[in-house]
């Protein structure tokens, strides 16, 4: 019998991304691989075969993944060996425990953990009265007070009363969070003076803040965190994932307040510096998706340490920083994957140079549409959050894939 007709009367039919060939086993209609890592690799977990709904489907068989509104029936398990040699299996939640079940204690144990990081339900982020739900996806404005910005530099500096302006309108369209940022991360960009920073951000934070908008801001010095938190905002994204200023973490675990940790391999003044790795600092083909997961499980790791409050961390891949295309492609194909932190996923990709290197060169301006396929890409994946300049056609995009979700959910 075929291989698609032995799963269709398991699995109802709803993959197309189902494995063959010999290293495959059959049990009851479903496909369980013979494969299995060796007793001492670090095993990842990417959650696969996406469902439009679980009804129909045997409650064994299916998982909702992180609260939200998307199931998968299946995990695609990864991991790299003593010799670099990279694998991965493609096991049905039928038979995952049977197949985990030829793992080391360490391994099972591991599988455990990321599986309930996977589906655990993502709190809510509570900042007095407002609240931003993590069951559906939820859109960042981007608001740029530098005169470098890759995309929009020059447009809102010395205006704080017309970036206000920008950020109520962010707001009207749909951002539940303006993102205030007061140096340029583009590669290249010259570093900013802590002063000049916060003289660019703090009268635009007011002003929203004071408005009842959520505001983040993007900063990777402390003493700009703590006149920002000051003003108003309530979020910190760093773009160093805390690790450029050493009082970040202390700033961010006295305030208590939530946190956005995004990768990049470099601490230094340039944050595309340097290169992802694997491990012990070996190159390995393929791996630099794994590369960004252990890194943002090791700053999640810290900061649990330091006092921060899982519930308080969100974390971000950083598309283009310190990263080659494909490795870029390379997360975004795998974003899944990252839900296993068990923390919300932030996404950003808004008219980044992967577009552009996309679409034969499209030039910043004109980036709109693969930019806004990115962040559906990134909302099909599972991500809270996607960090975007063009905030209204974001979420009339979001708001079409949640009317989708629910149509389906409601015809069962």
């Amino acid at each position: 019998m075929a291989l698609l007709d032995e799963l269709e009367g398991a699995m109802s039919g709803q993959r197309s991304d189902v494995p063959s060939g010999d290293r495959f086993r059959y049990e009851n209609g479903m496909t369980l691989p013979a494969d299995l890592p060796p007793p001492d690799a670090t095993l990842y977990l990417r959650p696969i075969w996406f469902a439009d709904t679980p009804v129909g489907l045997a409650e064994s068989d299916v998982r909702r993944l992180a609260g939200g509104l998307i199931w998968f029936q299946a995990v695609e398990v990864r991991w790299i060996d003593g010799t670099g040699a990279s694998s991965k299996a493609q096991v049905p939640l039928g038979l995952l425990d049977r197949w985990q079940a030829g793992l080391s204690d360490r391994q099972a144990e591991r599988i455990d953990g990321l599986m309930a990081s996977l589906t655990a339900q993502r709190a809510p982020l509570t900042l007095g009265e407002r609240i931003v739900r993590f069951d559906t996806p939820q859109v960042m404005g981007i608001l740029n007070m530098t005169p470098d910005s890759f995309s929009d530099g020059g447009k809102h500096v010395d205006a704080p009363e017309r970036a206000a302006d920008a950020g109520f309108a962010m707001q009207l369209a749909g951002a539940s969070i303006i993102d205030v940022g007061g140096e340029s991360t583009r590669p290249g960009a010259a570093p900013v003076w802590e002063g000049d920073e916060i003289e660019r951000t703090v009268p635009v934070i007011q002003r929203l803040a004071r408005s009842g908008i959520m505001v983040s801001i993007d900063t990777r010095k402390a003493s700009v965190m703590e006149a920002a938190l000051a003003a108003g905002a309530g979020i910190v994204n760093d773009v160093t994932g805390l690790t450029h200023d050493p009082r970040a973490l202390e700033v961010v675990a006295a305030a208590g307040c939530p946190v956005i940790l995004m990768h990049t391999p470099s601490a230094g003044e340039d944050p595309h510096g340097g290169a992802v790795r694997y491990k012990a600092g070996a190159v390995v083909e393929g791996a630099a998706d794994l590369a960004v997961f252990d890194w943002l499980e090791a700053r999640i790791a810290v900061c649990l340490a330091a006092g921060v409050q899982r519930e308080r961390i969100i974390v971000d891949p950083g598309i283009g920083f310190g990263k080659a295309l494909q490795d870029d492609t390379r997360i975004i194909n795998n974003l899944s994957m990252y839900h296993g932190l068990g923390v919300p996923i932030l996404f950003g990709a808004s008219r980044k140079r992967i577009v552009g290197a996309l679409t034969d060169g499209a030039p910043v301006d004109q980036r709109l549409g693969g930019s806004v396929a990115l962040a559906l890409t990134a909302i099909r994946a599972g991500a809270q959050i996607v960090r975007v300049h063009d905030v209204q056609e974001s979420v009339q995009a979001a708001r079409v894939w949640r009317g989708l979700r629910d149509a389906a959910l409601v015809a069962g």
